[in-house]
């Protein structure tokens, strides 16, 4: 299938499309190598304007922030402010649960879908050693679960005493036994530790509610973590943010889903799968593929295993990354066979040279470059993505899987600013991949999320939802 192109623009240079005088919101996703803006007419959700800016995270990310601002100020006089980000490296988290098979893979899944980076997992009893291990990975925020309400909880108060006794410095969000959770709060806050309680992300077995965790990790992040990475001297700068980058483009790709399900209607050949997209997006220190299930896929999903799974979901690699983790993605091509020896060296060689961060506008062969490592991250991306929803009992009947999506999205930066031949060779190289992305798109048509509207519509969707949906629609995201 044709996938669906705009016209690029280089790095750096405005796209301001008309002024208009209904209220305007400002969309902004500071990232960890690019903040990027999207003004969006809140009566009716059609695009003005985007910017972007390198992210300024050497001196103050308000700097960048206060660049895109400038650049869109012709959008509207004064429009309303919505900010998410991923600055810094995201949300580090790391979860701590009873059985690997039960309770830690619950809490891992609800991590997903936070928008966090799970940077750790331990099940079982936490001795000495894995203390050591945990706060090595040096999460920003715990996700403490354990046991089902009613059952089990001894080893969720043996966490709670080990988690307290290790001097942690972090947030610890406690979503286990509910039966237990005052004793095992209290544990935790005699010792100074920052603990915000929430339901038990598995219930009962067979019974995941991740949504509770998610909101949780969401606020925590927000109040307690945000604003102590650094990122700017501002005090107000925490209160600006309102979500999780991954957090607000997951809820972006619903609103896709959606407007997909409304525009495939009840044509017998969509009802399995219309409404079940699949968002690839590739940034500067992780790649991000969000899945998100039609209602007849979540219903074929209940009940057919002990750990349900989310029809909102999110796989993080964090070694994917085309900036800040480029190395990493290059030995993960080369493991994976996707490289000659000579293009891995080649590759390499062009990483070294460019560094993390550039302000030049990138040359011809810097484009050839950073696309060819955007089509490697993409590939690994959906191969990890798949073989996890193997892995979970996911085989893809009634649209469960990402294998069965009607849609397939990508994004990032090296996306939208290729050519619409460069996206095309983009494309075809990824179906072209039998190495498990291929499956994941050989009935699905393509778009690219060019605009960079996903996020701006995930941070409009609950204030204002009719914008968001209107944002969807008017930017050619749907096929």
């Amino acid at each position: 299938m044709a996938p669906t192109l705009a016209c690029p623009r280089p790095y750096g240079s405005p796209r301001t499309f008309w002024l208009v005088s209904e209220p305007v919101a400002l969309c902004v996703d500071i990232g960890s190598t690019y903040t990027k803006a999207v003004a969006v007419d809140l009566s009716s959700g059609r695009l003005l304007g985007t910017a972007d800016h390198p992210t300024t995270i050497e001196s103050d990310v308000l700097v960048g922030l206060d660049a895109v601002r400038r650049e869109l100020a012709g959008c509207a006089a004064d429009p309303q402010l919505l900010v998410c980000s991923s600055a810094g490296g995201g949300l580090r988290l790391a979860v701590v649960g009873y059985e690997r098979e039960i309770s830690a893979e619950a809490g891992h899944r609800a991590a997903l879908s936070a928008g966090a980076r799970v940077v750790h997992v331990s099940a079982g009893r936490l001795d000495a050693a894995g203390l050591v291990v945990l706060l090595e990975a040096a999460p920003d925020v715990v996700l403490l679960v354990g046991g089902t309400d009613g059952g089990e909880s001894s080893v969720l108060l043996h966490n709670a005493a080990a988690l307290a006794s290790a001097g942690l410095a972090v947030p610890v969000v406690v979503a286990g036994n509910a039966h237990v959770r005052q004793e095992v709060c209290a544990c935790l806050e005699q010792h100074g530790v920052t603990v915000v309680a929430t339901a038990n992300v598995l219930p009962d077995i067979g019974e995941l509610d991740p949504e509770p965790a998610r909101a949780a990790i969401r606020g925590v992040f927000l109040d307690h973590v945000i604003g102590g990475k650094g990122l700017s001297a501002d005090p107000g700068f925490a209160g600006l943010v309102r979500a999780v980058t991954p957090d607000a483009v997951l809820d972006g790709v619903a609103v896709l889903a959606e407007e997909l399900r409304n525009a495939a209607g009840v044509a017998a050949s969509h009802v399995r799968t219309a409404g079940s997209v699949v968002v690839v997006d590739v940034g500067g220190a992780t790649t991000d593929v969000y899945c998100v299930l039609s209602p007849d896929a979540e219903q074929a999903m209940l009940g057919r295993e002990a750990v349900g799974v989310p029809s909102h979901r999110r796989t993080v690699e964090g070694d994917l990354g085309l900036r800040w983790s480029a190395d990493a993605l290059l030995a993960a091509a080369a493991e994976q066979r996707l490289l000659t020896e000579s293009e891995g060296d080649s590759l390499g060689g062009w990483v070294a040279a460019r560094g993390v961060i550039s302000e030049s506008p990138l040359r011809d062969e810097d484009h050839a470059y950073e696309l060819r490592l955007a089509g490697l991250a993409v590939m690994i991306a959906l191969r990890r993505h798949v073989r996890a929803e193997t892995a979970y009992g996911v085989t893809g009947a009634a649209g469960a899987s990402a294998r069965s999506a009607s849609t397939v999205v990508l994004s990032g930066g090296a996306i939208r600013h290729a050519s619409p031949t460069e996206r095309d060779t983009l494309i075809a190289t990824v179906l072209a991949d039998r190495g498990g992305a291929r499956s994941v798109q050989l009935d699905a048509e393509v778009s690219c999320d060019s605009r960079y509207v996903l996020a701006a519509a995930g941070l409009l969707a609950k204030d204002f939802p009719a914008a968001a949906h209107g944002l969807v629609r008017t930017v050619s995201l749907l096929p």
